[in-house]
C-alpha cells in the first residue's frame, strides 16, 4: 500500500469557479453533493462517484453558497441576485425564492428542514420559516461586515456566524440576540461545526483553528503553508483537510497539526472543502471550475475506487480514465 498516489474523481460541468459545497447526510439513496458556482447554476451529484444528477436552473447571478437538508429531499442556494432560493432536489423544481437587500453569501437548513438560516452582505443573519414562508423572517444584527457563512448550531437552538467584520459570534433563537463573540485578527474564510455538534472549524489567513462548540474555548490551532479558503475536520477528529491559494488540498494530523500528505490536482486556488457524511472521501471546489473527490485513505475500494489485492488497478491509478471523470 506504500506510495500509492491519489488519483481524484474529477467532475466538470461548471463553467466558472466553484466556492462552496455542501453534501446530504447518508440516505436509503446514498449521499448527495451540491456545489456552488459563480456561473450560478448549482449541481446536485452523487457524493460517492461525482455522477451528475441536475442543475438547478434559476439564479441570476453567481451563486455563493449552498446546502442540502439531511435526507437531501431539499436544497437551497445564496447568489448575488440577492435572493435565496430552497429546491425540490428530486425535481428540480424552485420552491421558494426569498428577496433580500444585498448578495447572499451563506444557507443552511434546519435539522427538520423546516428552517432556511440566510448570511448576506446585509451585515444580517436571518431565517425563514418554510412552512409559513410569507412570514416576515426572524433577523440578527451585530455584525458589521458581509456575513460569510450562518450556521444552525446548538440543535437549531442556536445560530453561528463569520463575517467580514473579523468576528465569529453565536446567536440564541429564543432572544434574538448575540450570546457569544470571537475576534480573529483576519476575516475568517470557513466556518464548519462537526456533525457531532461539538467542534467549530475556523479557517482564517493561513490557519485553522477549532473551538469547543459551547464555551468557544480554543481547542488547538495550526499554521499551514498558504492561505487557507476552507478547512474540514473528519467525522472522528483523526485528521482535517484544507484548500487553499497554492492549489494544493493537504491533509494534516488533528492531534498535532503534522501534516499527512498533500496533493495538487487543481488547477486554480481551492476555494472550499469538505468531508462526506462516511468521511471516507473529502470533496475541493477550486477556481478551475470543477469539482475534485479524494480518497481519504488512498488504495481502498471505494465509490470508483477499484482496489485489488492491496493495490489500486493501473499502479495507484483509481480507475480507468473514463470513470474518473463525471459530467
Amino acid at each position: 500500500m506504500a506510495n500509492l498516489r491519489q488519483t481524484p474523481l474529477t467532475c466538470s460541468g461548471h463553467t466558472r469557479p466553484v466556492v462552496h459545497l455542501d453534501f446530504s447526510s447518508i440516505t436509503d439513496s446514498g449521499y448527495f453533493l451540491i456545489s456552488a458556482c459563480k456561473d450560478g447554476k448549482p449541481m446536485l451529484r452523487q457524493g460517492d462517484t461525482g455522477d451528475w444528477i441536475g442543475t438547478f436552473e434559476g439564479h441570476k447571478g453567481a451563486v455563493w453558497g449552498v446546502a442540502l437538508n439531511a435526507d437531501a429531499t431539499k436544497a437551497a442556494s445564496g447568489a448575488a441576485d440577492f435572493t435565496g432560493k430552497v429546491w425540490d432536489a428530486v425535481t428540480g423544481e424552485e420552491l421558494h425564492s426569498f428577496q433580500h437587500n444585498h448578495i447572499v453569501k451563506s444557507v443552511n437548513f434546519s435539522k427538520d428542514s423546516a428552517l432556511l438560516a440566510t448570511g448576506s452582505n446585509e451585515k444580517l443573519v436571518k431565517v425563514f420559516d418554510l412552512v409559513k414562508p410569507e412570514a416576515e423572517p426572524d433577523v440578527f444584527v451585530g455584525h458589521t461586515g458581509g456575513v460569510r457563512h450562518a450556521l444552525f448550531f446548538r440543535n437549531d437552538t442556536h445560530l453561528v456566524s463569520v463575517a467580514d467584520d473579523k468576528t465569529l459570534r453565536v446567536w440564541d433563537r429564543s432572544v434574538g440576540k448575540e450570546v457569544q463573540k470571537l475576534d480573529f485578527p483576519f476575516s475568517p474564510n470557513s466556518l464548519e461545526v462537526s456533525r457531532d455538534g461539538t467542534v467549530l472549524t475556523v479557517a482564517y489567513s493561513n490557519k485553522v483553528a477549532f473551538f469547543d462548540a459551547n464555551t468557544l474555548g480554543k481547542i488547538r490551532e495550526f499554521s499551514v503553508p498558504t492561505t487557507v479558503n476552507s478547512a474540514s475536520l473528519h467525522n472522528d477528529k483523526s485528521v482535517f483537510v484544507t484548500g487553499g491559494d497554492d492549489l494544493k488540498v493537504y491533509k494534516f494530523d488533528y492531534a498535532t497539526g503534522t501534516e499527512i500528505e498533500s496533493f495538487k490536482g487543481h488547477f486554480g486556488p481551492v476555494h472550499c472543502v469538505k468531508f462526506s457524511p462516511d468521511g471516507e472521501l473529502y470533496a475541493s471546489g477550486s477556481e478551475d471550475g470543477t469539482l475534485r473527490l479524494w480518497q481519504t485513505t488512498v488504495g481502498k475500494t471505494y465509490g470508483l475506487w477499484k482496489c485489488i489485492d492491496g493495490h489500486q488497478i493501473g499502479d495507484g491509478v483509481a480507475a480507468p480514465k473514463e470513470a474518473q471523470t463525471c459530467i
